[in-house]
């Protein structure tokens, strides 16, 4: 569950940042487009054509030659925070993944917030639901209330909810990705591909249970996703046959993302959220 608690600690940690890192993730972004932004560029001839009123008749008047002010064209990047709500990240012997995912991403919800920025923030599993992008605190406490409504189940279709939540983007975007991952890995380079025009940051969440297998002896194991279940003995040789499973699933996502120029980062739930939020902002 997500408090207000959390919200005061976010902004006490975001004056931290300040002080310590200049970040690119939000802020506005400025184009090399010329228009009637309110930041001036430069000057030009004036030609036929050329928004008569932009003509700088100070100038004309020392030099008499026709001028036209450009002014840079500020685009504001959406910020798009998209996080898996699959029966997968309901796990965590003490924080659920799914509670975690969600804390890092209304950390850069907040970041934008408090940089007037645009952000959204979406969950997905066998659909996507997503939320308009705005700018101010009633959207922050809106994905407040909604995240702490929904209950993490059912599968992952991870490819067919990023295809549809393609059309949604209207612009170049910065897009955080946090899942755990823990599907097949072959659509993932392709809907990064179809990414491409954006910004995306890929946040894999993992449970310490999961990431080194603690468990040991005889044990009824319980697919989150499909309820499916199995009866097995966790033998030393099994963990080390699942951690280097594991090892090689998480080798291959960060393959994945070098290879598509994205950023990876891994966050395990038993770090404090902020330690962890820190180093991503890094």
């Amino acid at each position: 569950m997500i408090s207000t608690d959390f919200l005061r600690q976010l902004d006490r940690f975001s004056l931290v940042v300040k002080k310590r890192i200049t970040s690119s993730f939000v802020g506005p972004q400025k184009s090399q487009a010329y228009g009637r932004g309110l930041v001036f560029k430069d000057y030009k001839d004036y030609v036929p054509g050329d928004d008569f009123r932009a003509i700088d008749w100070k100038i004309y008047a020392r030099t008499e030659r026709l001028n036209i002010k450009r002014f840079e064209e500020e685009r504001n990047m959406t910020l798009r925070i998209l996080l898996d709500a699959s029966g997968s990240m309901n796990f965590g012997e003490r924080t659920k993944k799914y509670e975690y995912g969600a804390m890092i991403g209304i950390g850069f919800a907040y970041m934008a917030y408090k940089n007037n920025e645009r952000y959204t923030f979406s969950t997905f599993a066998e659909g996507i639901q997503p939320l308009r992008a705005r700018k101010g605190g009633g959207q922050l406490l809106e994905m407040v209330h909604r995240l702490n409504t929904v209950e993490p189940r059912g599968l992952s279709r991870f490819k067919n909810c990023l295809d549809e939540y393609k059309r949604f983007i209207d612009s170049k975007s910065i897009i955080i990705l946090i899942s755990d991952f823990l599907f097949d890995l072959e659509p993932v380079k392709e809907v990064l591909l179809r990414y491409k025009r954006s910004d995306v940051i890929v946040i894999q969440v993992l449970d310490p249970v999961e990431k080194n297998l603690t468990y040991t002896g005889d044990m009824i194991l319980k697919d989150a996703e499909t309820n499916t279940s199995m009866r097995t003995f966790v033998s030393q040789r099994l963990k080390r046959q699942y951690q280097e499973q594991l090892a090689a699933h998480i080798t291959r996502l960060k393959d994945i993302c070098s290879r598509t120029n994205t950023e990876y980062q891994l966050a395990i739930t038993d770090t404090p959220i902020f330690e962890t939020f820190y180093q991503i902002l890094r």
